[in-house]
Formats: C-alpha cells, structure tokens, sequence
C-alpha cells in the first residue's frame, strides 16, 4: 500500500513536470556547447541564473532534466549527454592528461553505442563533434576562448544543438538512451506487487536519504541481506524475495527522496521523520497541513531558534486565516487563493531509522477534511485558560519539552513517546498512557502546573476518561463541579493564596512541600493545611475573603461525613492538577475585584 500510493504520486509529479521520469534525474548544469546541424562547435551558451544571497548576487547553475547519471567511486564512468569537460571534451585544469584523455575516450564510445544507429540529426550532430574534435587543441579554439576556465571547473556540460534545441529533448534520442537502460539492466521478469504487470524486477532498491539518524549514503526500505529473510528457492536472488519491478522502485525511492529534501515536505520530530502529500500536487494541500501541525508564526517559534527562517508573509497569512477559520468551525476553502477540496487523499508517512533499514513507524492516509478535523480535535482538547504570554495553540514540539526536566541538558524528548503521539493527534485517537505520566512526574518533581501541563492532562482526561471525567473537562474554573480531586485541587490553590496574602513575597511556599503529598494522599496533609491556613488568614488584611473560599469548599467537600480521602488515583490526581491550575487562575482576577470592592 505505502509503495503503491508512492508510485501513484509520482506519476502525479511527473504529469506536472516537478520531478524526472524514469530513466532521467536533476543535475546541475552551467554551460552548453552550441553545436551546427554538422556538428561544427559554434560557441558555448551560459545557463547559470543570478541568485542572491543576502547582500550578495551570485552565479548558479540551472537544475535541468537529463539522462540519468552514474554514481562513481574511483573508476572512469561516462554520463550520456551531460558530463563535466574531462568526459565531454577531454580536458581539465587538473594536471592528469592520460586520465582525462580515457574519460573523453569513455565518453565518445558510451554515445556511438547508443546513437549509432539513431536517424536524427540532433544525433549525428553530436557523433560528428565527438570524432572530429581533438583535445588538445581545445586551448586554440576561439568558441571556448571566452568560458575555458569556467567550464573546466567540474561543471556540467550539454549538447545544444542550433536552432532545434536540447540534445536531451529530441525524441529519437530519448527513445535511444531509455533502449539502452532497459537492455543493459538485463533483470528477471515477474509480475511487480506494486503495479501488477510482468516487468523486469529491482534485484537492489535504490537507496533513501534525508531521515534523520539514517546513513548518510542512504538507507533501504526494502532488502535482503541475510540467508534467513530469503524465500524458498529464492537464495540470494534479494529483490527476487518479494518482486518489485524497475520502474516502481525507481518511482517510490524518486519520490520518496524528493520529499525528505523538500522542507515544505518534511517535519521531524524525535527520532521520526514524518513526510506527507496530498494526491493532487497543488501546494495548499502540504503548506496547510504543516501550519496546523506548527501554528506558530516563524519569528516565535522555538524549534527552529539558531536557524535563519525565511517566512513567506503571503503564504503565511493565508495558512493562518485558514486555520482561524477552521477552529470556528468555519469553511476552511473561504478566502483561498487556491481551491481546497476536503474530499482529496492525504497520506502521511513516518520514518526512522533502524540498523540498515528504515522503519515504517506509521503510514496514516485519509481524506484532507477529515485530518484537519482530527488536528482541530486536539487543539480544542488542549485549550483551557491561559496567561496573556503563553501560546494560544501548543504545537507538538513545545507540548514535548513539558516531559522534559527543565534541568535536563538534552531537551530531547523520547523519540518513541514523541512519534505515538503525533500518531494519535493525527488519528484522533487517544494520547498515550506514557504522555499522561510523564507529564504527571514532572508536576511533582517541579511542583509546578504552567499552561503546557495542564493542558496535556486536561486533553488527555478528554480523549481517554471523557466518561468519567466529563464535567471536569472545561477551560476555565467550573465552581458547579462536585467531584472530590477537583475541589481538593482548588482548594490547595486557595491555601496557598491565603499564605501568599499573608507573607508577601514569601519563597518557601506551601506548594513546595505539600503539593505531591497532598495530590496523591490527601488525607495525610489537608489537616495540617487547615490549621496553617487559620494563622494565615488571620494575618492577612484580607483573610476574611479567603476564609469565606475556604470555608464554601470545604462545604462541598462534606469533611464531617466523607473524610479527605487516603489516596487518589492517577487520574484523580489529573483532576485535582486541573482544579488547583483553574482556581489559581481565577484567584488572581476575583482578588482584583474584591479587593477594590471592599476598598470602597
């Protein structure tokens, strides 16, 4: 299924012309040699392009589509139709003459073989310059005299051929070098898993580059390499094991690598490298998609500080009005430049690296609407109540850092807990189990609860104890709640107000030594709280208020007939966070407007 919908999209790109098709590949080309229908050497023609670089503007070649090109090690190995000048034209401004005159050598025997018997006067053209042209001479010629130092510098060479065009664009040539590539490759023919058809079959994969903590020369999806994963009969015939023609492993690998080096592409996170596409090849399809996953505009975002980001204003503004519109529920197709069709497939891919091979860690396709209705879903199971600085919608990375000691000198997550939950947000199915705890430990260890915490409880509780956690679950204080952890909670807030009011700018704090106890063992610490508490409000100028709070909890708490209890679960303990992060909330505002009330 992965391979087959990888396949399908690169055909897709392919109708549109944003990658090559099989047999050809991206180069980097600087000059082309200008050749008369006779093959005469009529001059040299630029094709470098103007691109600025901060300040500056430089020279750069042109990414242009030509006959696939060989990987070479130490040995001599022509390209066909595109090379540097050693191979096309013989020489160098290293000084390896015999070398160099074995690569030209490589070069004319590799376009007589397979133009010789080509009807095409692009061609001939090309066969005539090679026969008739000495190296050696190339110093004297006057059509290279201008840009013989640029075009032995290693660039990229091409043939073109005058007033008919590209060598790599005729068709009898085209159809010259694809016979060749099908005749050398000699490869048994099965029916492909992928296509279905009797093709040649892949016995080696291409290899995938770009996943972070792959090799660097590159990774395999798919391969053989041990007597023990081969089929019967199948002993070291590798891609044989399980058939996969040519031309699909060319596709899905082609693809593949485009969009692991495509950034508007590709998101890492933990130890996953998480690629994604939409069917279609429109552009709103990917930059929607990777706005919703980071709703954070670029010059705040901290997962990309250090880098220098770009931000495209335009584009940026467009995705977040797209975005506001869906979290109100709104149309999102309204006001886009582009149409946006939520019926269109969308695939998500998720890799990592394991030894040799890349794992799949998850491949999730659905339609369009329905993944952002699941991204919504997360965003509105994580909103509660907030400080005017924190973000309004917590992208992945920053909802990670809130499992991480912040002592901690690698602000890494773990890679495992970081790729199931994104499975989840994307999924809409529930948060794993390790999220809920990690964050919970955190709490007691910092005896903190920010916005980042008590928001991953409260999405959590909604996802996977919405039955019994459903009152609870709100973004802001709910004094209606009669729920035993949650009225604890709010009333350790209170507590803690009513020491803050009377010893102003005080360190050691209640909540510093009270909090784990009294979130998971209420029964041992509340009564040593509420006697702390009446000194406290005594002291303070207005105790009365909190002694009213207190007393209204304590009410529904009905501590005469149903003590404190002696443990909470680890849910409970989640609510009792929330009920103690929404009455801290809330004491700040009430304390304002009380305080001028009784002021006057």
């Amino acid at each position: 299924m992965i391979l087959e919908t990888l396949v399908d999209y690169y055909e897709t790109l392919v109708k549109s012309g944003i990658i090559s098709r099989s047999g050809y590949c991206k180069a980097r080309v600087s000059h082309a040699l200008n050749l008369s229908r006779e093959g005469k050497l009529i001059g040299v023609i630029p094709l470098t392009k103007e691109v600025s670089r901060g300040k500056q503007t430089i020279e750069t070649p042109q990414s242009l589509e030509v006959p696939k090109q060989v990987i070479r090690t130490v040995g001599i190995k022509s390209n066909f139709l595109c090379d540097n000048a050693g191979y096309v034209l013989g020489i160098s401004n290293k000084d390896r003459p015999e070398r160099i005159h074995q690569c030209f050598e490589a070069f004319k025997k590799l376009h007589h073989d397979i133009l010789n018997e080509v009807d095409s006067t692009p061609a001939r053209a090309i066969l005539c310059f090679l026969d008739e042209w000495e190296p050696c001479s190339a110093g004297e010629c006057t059509a290279l005299a201008d840009d013989l130092q640029a075009i032995t510098s290693g660039a990229n060479i091409i043939f073109y051929i005058s007033g008919m065009g590209f060598a790599q664009e005729d068709v009898e040539i085209c159809r010259a070098w694809e016979k060749y590539i099908s005749e050398a490759e000699k490869s048994s023919v099965m029916r492909c898993l992928v296509t279905g058809r009797e093709e040649p079959i892949a016995r080696l994969h291409p290899s995938i580059k770009g996943v972070k903590g792959g090799q660097p020369t590159g990774t395999a999806i798919v391969s053989f390499n041990d007597r023990a994963y081969e089929s019967y009969g199948r002993e070291k015939q590798q891609g044989l094991n399980a058939p996969v023609s040519e031309y699909a492993a060319f596709a899905y690998t082609t693809v593949l690598n485009y969009l692991l080096s495509d950034r508007d592409h590709r998101q890492t996170y933990g130890d996953t490298t998480v690629v994604y596409w939409a069917e279609k090849p429109e552009s709103i399809y990917r930059d929607l998609f990777a706005y919703i996953l980071d709703p954070v505009p670029k010059e705040k975002s901290e997962k990309e500080a250090g880098e220098e980001v770009i931000a495209d204003r335009k584009t940026e503004k467009l995705m977040s009005d797209t975005f506001k519109r869906l979290m109100e529920g709104r149309p999102v197709a309204e006001g886009a430049d582009e149409g946006i069709d939520l019926n269109t497939k969308f695939y998500i891919l998720g890799l990592s690296p394991n030894a040799a091979r890349l794992s799949i860690r998850f491949f999730l396709q659905d339609s369009f609407g329905r993944i952002l209705e699941n991204q919504r879903n997360h965003y509105l199971a994580l909103d509660i109540e907030r400080s005017p600085g924190d973000f309004r919608y917590l992208p992945l990375w920053k909802l990670m850092l809130e499992t991480v000691s912040p002592n901690s000198r690698d602000k890494a997550s773990s890679p495992l807990l970081t790729g199931a939950v994104l499975r989840a947000i994307l999924s809409d199915g529930p948060y794993p189990e390790a999220l809920f705890n990690s964050v919970m430990l955190r709490v007691k260890a910092e005896h903190n609860v920010n916005h980042g915490k008590a928001a991953i409880i409260k999405a959590y509780l909604i996802k996977n104890k919405q039955k019994k956690y459903k009152e609870v679950l709100t973004v802001s204080l709910n004094e209606q709640i009669n729920r035993t952890g949650y009225i604890l909670g709010r009333l350790f807030a209170v507590l803690e107000k009513a020491q803050q009011d009377a010893n102003p700018g005080i360190n050691a704090k209640i909540k510093d030594r009270y909090f784990t106890s009294a979130c998971a063992t209420p029964a041992n610490v509340f009564p040593i709280l509420l006697r702390l508490a009446g000194h406290h409000t005594a002291k303070a100028k207005y105790g009365y208020i909190s002694e009213r709070r207190i007393q209204d909890l304590l009410d529904k708490l009905d501590v005469e007939n149903n003590p404190y209890p002696a443990h909470l679960n680890l849910p409970d303990q989640g609510v009792f966070v929330l009920g103690y992060y929404q009455q801290t909330k809330a004491n700040y505002i009430k304390t304002d407007k009380e305080e001028v009330k009784d002021g006057d």
